[in-house]
């Protein structure tokens, strides 16, 4: 009879409630420590992930502008073959030698576009403006013309579709005495 008493007793110890204490109740379980351990991997997952994110946008622009300064810097180095070549053109007497030099600058030019590069349009006559112009030489205003216009275009300019300048048109730029 003891032992069924003892049985009864630890049977009863199991299936009362376990009271906690508050310092017990104030720890956190093994399932609140996962979860939270978890949430931080996760918080850290994002924050690298994003990271990773902005690092590969910022390798590719770096790329891209690579490639586009050099490009400039090449076709910087072809213009004196064009500028040239629009010399020879000026210069030649015969038709049929104006007719090739001529379709030789226009492949030039195209080959050009398709790298997104253009010609800066100055003509003579038109006002001076710095942002796309150098002005190599001063001639004096004469009888009708006004101060800071172009007088003579000696080498064309050139800059990319988005606006930046490969190389400044060079004029001779009327000034007044």
């Amino acid at each position: 009879m003891a032992k069924k008493k003892t049985e009864q007793n630890a049977e009863e110890a199991v299936n009362e409630p376990v009271e906690q204490t508050e310092a017990e109740a104030a720890q956190p379980t093994e399932l609140e420590k996962a979860t939270a351990l978890a949430d931080d991997y996760k918080r850290k997952w994002y924050a690298v992930s994003a990271e990773y994110d902005n690092y590969r946008k910022r390798n590719a622009a770096a790329v891209s502008k690579a490639y586009a300064d050099g490009a400039a810097e090449a076709i910087l180095k072809l213009l004196p073959v064009a500028d040239n070549f629009g010399y020879a053109l000026s210069s030649a007497s015969d038709e049929k030698t104006r007719s090739g030099i001529d379709k030789v600058i226009k492949s030039f030019l195209n080959i050009l576009s398709s790298l997104g590069i253009e010609e800066i349009e100055v003509e003579a006559g038109a006002p001076f403006d710095e942002s796309v112009m150098e002005a190599v030489l001063n001639f004096p205003c004469g009888e009708g013309e006004a101060s800071n216009t172009v007088k003579q275009v000696l080498k064309k300019g050139y800059k990319t579709k988005d606006g930046k300048v490969i190389r400044y048109a060079q004029v001779a730029v009327t000034v007044e005495q």
